[in-house]
């Protein structure tokens, strides 16, 4: 094959994925087809499109021509199948929480809010699972379980979505123990890019039967389909739950803890860093009086003397580290309160600059090379002069940087687009991802080669034989 050609099959490949925004005229023809169905539950107006045209991202914001409140799996179906027959882009959206763009309509199309759809359909104690719509958020179901002696363990900072959580491949504090959205979820009800409804799975705790389409969707950020069910599993609620804060000179010292404790098997339910910077930030935002050093937040679930026992061990190992300053927390008000400046931390690292915005970026590495990885990281932060506090979900071999920039300095922008180039080759280089939690969207979308290879070529012909017409959140991922 010529240059010329080969150069001509990779634009035909790239239109697959970017169909062209659609007219005035199409838009009309979508919502007169769609209001018999859903009335006043589709909308062009431009406020409910702005509000549906960003997420939490540094991203420009870009509005979708319309936005639709579907109430059924049957509804969004029938939507689905009316923007397949007109070639119109379909963005599915939760509650707007994602940070690399997601739900940004970069191609126009028809956001589908998914909000609505928020009903717990069953729980069932016996078996440690439920089915939910995906507008259901964690808080939500978590306090519905309240009688039952269970919970749904995943736990991102926000109040995410269900739906939305699966589809992004959520995780967050309790991930080092009970694992995170993908382990967690048993089944899927899905709409595909043509209307078909598609339930995967089972609610068997295992399976060797057919692909395994379940986890194709989880993760696949609204590119495959629309997710309208989920089959969840639950876990105990502990016996005794004890947190606790311990802090070092350096982050080496809290790293080598957190892999010292991961390699003598001690079962944490959370392991936490947050660096002098995040200490500094939580403690101006949530009125705290923490020591400014690096610092872990530790958690244990268990039995009474299994969490003593827990305790004990890792209390000795943070004195082997240069650990010290505990402070433990037992009663819940107090865990709450400790867990909470955690979730807040981002938000609170953008009070370090006042009137500024900020990106949250991520990555994730295997746990022998953490150590190595943040300390490079952190001395890259010194030296390119950017506001990064560093936190994260180091049990799993995954943290975060919060950089605070300032959007109008063209300067800062260079800088830090130059700083997260590195970031991502830093992990990719230590065997790592670009990205542990935050997904790809429109902010990472540009490694995907770096760290797939040919692998990337794969997944893009699972797009194209899934959605051939490339309408399910165009741009994103591949």
């Amino acid at each position: 094959m010529s240059n010329t050609d080969t150069a001509s099959a990779a634009e035909s490949h790239q239109r697959v994925f970017l169909p062209p925004r659609p007219s005035a005229e199409v838009i009309s023809a979508l919502l007169a087809e769609l209001e018999p169905l859903l009335g006043e539950r589709i909308t062009t107006a431009t406020g409910v499109r702005e509000q549906h045209g960003h997420d939490e991202s540094w991203h420009h914001p870009a509005a979708p021509d319309a936005v639709c409140f579907p109430h059924s799996t049957e509804e969004v179906s029938a939507v689905v199948k009316a923007c397949a027959r007109l070639n119109v882009p379909v963005i599915p959206y939760g509650v707007g929480t994602s940070i690399e763009g997601q739900v940004i309509a970069e191609h126009g199309g028809l956001c589908v809010d998914l909000s609505a759809m928020n009903q717990i359909i069953k729980v069932r104690p016996e078996d440690m699972d439920a089915t939910v719509q995906p507008g259901v958020t964690r808080n939500q179901l978590n306090t519905d379980l309240r009688a039952t002696g269970l919970f749904f363990s995943v736990d991102p900072g926000a109040d995410a979505s269900m739906g939305g959580m699966a589809s992004t491949r959520a995780s967050g504090t309790n991930t080092v123990r009970y694992g995170t959205i993908r382990e967690n979820v048993l089944s899927l009800t899905v709409v595909m890019p043509d209307g078909r409804i598609v339930r995967t799975g089972s609610r068997a705790r295992k399976s060797a039967a057919g692909y395994d389409l379940t986890h194709l969707m989880i993760g696949a950020e609204g590119t495959l389909g629309i997710i309208t069910e989920l089959t969840v599993k639950l876990h105990g609620l502990p016996e005794a739950i004890s947190s606790a804060t311990v802090a070092f000179e350096d982050v080496a010292g809290a790293v080598n803890t957190v892999i010292a404790s991961i390699q003598y098997g001690i079962p944490m339910a959370r392991i936490e860093l947050l660096d002098a910077l995040s200490m500094r930030a939580v403690n101006q935002f949530s009125k705290l009086d923490y020591a400014e050093k690096p610092t872990l937040f530790l958690e244990f679930h268990g039995t009474h003397a299994g969490v003593r026992e827990q305790a004990e061990a890792l209390a000795e190992l943070c004195g082997e580290f240069g650990g010290s300053d505990f402070a433990w927390a037992t009663q819940e008000e107090d865990r709450q309160k400790l867990w909470q400046a955690r979730h807040d931390a981002a938000y609170a690292a953008r009070q370090l600059r006042p009137g500024m915005e900020f990106l949250a970026t991520d990555i994730c590495v295997p746990i022998s090379k953490l150590a190595e990885c943040i300390e490079a990281t952190e001395q890259d932060v010194q030296e390119s002069g950017l506001v990064a506090p560093l936190l994260g979900h180091v049990g799993d071999g995954n943290f975060h940087l919060v950089v605070v920039i300032d959007r109008n300095s063209d300067d800062e922008i260079t800088n830090l687009k130059a700083f997260n180039a590195r970031l991502v080759q830093r992990a990719l280089q230590a065997g790592g991802t670009c990205t542990g939690e935050h997904g790809i969207g429109m902010g990472k979308r540009g490694y995907m080669a770096d760290e797939h290879g040919e692998a990337l070529s794969v997944m893009r012909a699972i797009k194209m034989a899934l959605d051939p017409q490339g309408i399910m959140n165009p741009g994103k991922m591949v």
